[in-house]
């Protein structure tokens, strides 16, 4: 193995370099969960929304997509929970004042910052870039860490002050954990949404049943007409004569 004559191998000799590999790959996929939109992956820009799984869009993308469902787009497997405008929240995020990006060089060029955080918490100043949860109000659209949340506990928005629940409090760029705990969430909302529409359906198709009867008796009144009145009928034989009209 090479170490003949006594000699011991360091330990970088050792280990091989998947490790640092692993590494780049989840540092890459950190930039991208937080800097990119989930379906056209391009460069997160104003105005930016979430979903009810925590995850990033240009809300121009989300327009997009829901106005031209096309199968052939593969990335629109990750958005096949969003069936209208109303299930995302326009995002109210602060700026981080060290962020550097979109900003031209010498040469007249433009780049974008990815070393920084673009956003920060706006209570406890932390970056916006992965390595500290964030989460965002469904009720208002605030952004911040999970630690403001933790170590600030108040019923209300530490930004604009909307009373909120805990169902509310939506983590962004979850674990995989934090997803399906989302997704039933998510689904029993819904349910729920469903079903408190069903019983004012019923009652709008009962009171539409009731007054068609109500209808049907008011046009078979109109259309009645008065008896005539007429003298008592007697029989003769096998024909009828009126009572009171001799020689009839």
């Amino acid at each position: 193995m090479g170490c003949d004559g006594g000699t011991i191998p360091k330990r970088h000799e050792l280990v091989k370099g998947p490790k640092k590999v692993e590494k780049v790959d989840k540092d890459a996929e950190l930039v991208a969960q937080w800097n990119y939109c989930t379906l056209s992956q391009e460069i997160l820009r104003r105005p930016i929304v979430a979903c009810e799984l925590g995850r990033l869009y240009n809300k121009d993308a989300v327009i997009e997509f829901l106005l031209d469902k096309s199968a052939e787009k593969a990335l629109g497997k990750a958005a096949s929970h969003i069936k209208s405008i109303k299930n995302v929240t326009e995002l109210k995020l602060s700026d981080n004042p060290a962020w550097e990006g979109d900003k031209g060089n010498t040469k007249g060029d433009k780049h974008d910052d990815l070393q920084r955080a673009r956003f920060i918490c706006p209570v406890v100043g932390l970056e916006m870039n992965g390595r500290h949860r964030f989460c965002f109000l469904r009720c208002c659209g605030c952004v911040f860490s999970e630690r403001a949340l933790k170590e600030i506990k108040a019923e209300v928005c530490h930004t604009c002050g909307a009373a909120f629940q805990e169902d509310d409090v939506i983590v962004l760029n979850g674990t995989k954990e934090d997803v399906d705990v989302l997704k039933t969430r998510m689904e029993e909302r819904r349910l729920r949404a469903k079903l408190e529409k069903k019983p004012q359906g019923h009652q709008k198709l009962r009171q539409g049943s009731l007054k068609k009867p109500a209808l049907i008796l008011e046009r078979r009144k109109t259309t009645w007409l008065p008896k005539a009145q007429v003298g008592p009928v007697v029989a003769t034989g096998s024909c009828f004569e009126k009572a009171g009209n001799p020689g009839g």
